[in-house]
């Protein structure tokens, strides 16, 4: 028997310890894109600032073995959600004409 520890035949199959749970897909991720989805289609202002808030807690607790078994990483979920949270309140900074609603390109 060979005491080299590189020799084919000691080869054994990884097994995880029965105490350690399995990574499994990031839905906090997954949800923060539909949600951000949602806020861009009904311009939602009060429910972009919780999919903001889920964004980021979904980026600080990233993992990166979920990003590699081909999850959505953070960044697209945190970009979505901040794209969201602009389109929502862009609304607020456009100049309408009260009397028509039309916008206003000058005085």
């Amino acid at each position: 028997m060979s005491t080299d520890p590189r020799d084919s035949t000691r080869e054994t199959k990884l097994s995880l310890p029965k105490t350690w749970h399995a990574e499994s897909a990031d839905t906090m991720g997954s949800m923060g894109m539909f949600l951000a989805g949602l806020v861009l289609v009904s311009r939602n202002r009060y429910l972009a600032w919780p999919v903001a808030l889920l964004a980021l807690s979904s980026f600080m607790n990233q993992h990166p073995i979920r990003t590699k078994e081909g999850g959505s990483t953070p960044w697209t979920a945190l970009m979505t959600a901040t794209f969201a949270l602009l389109v929502s309140h862009a609304a607020m900074f456009t100049f309408t004409d009260p009397m028509t609603g039309a916008i206003k390109f000058s005085a």
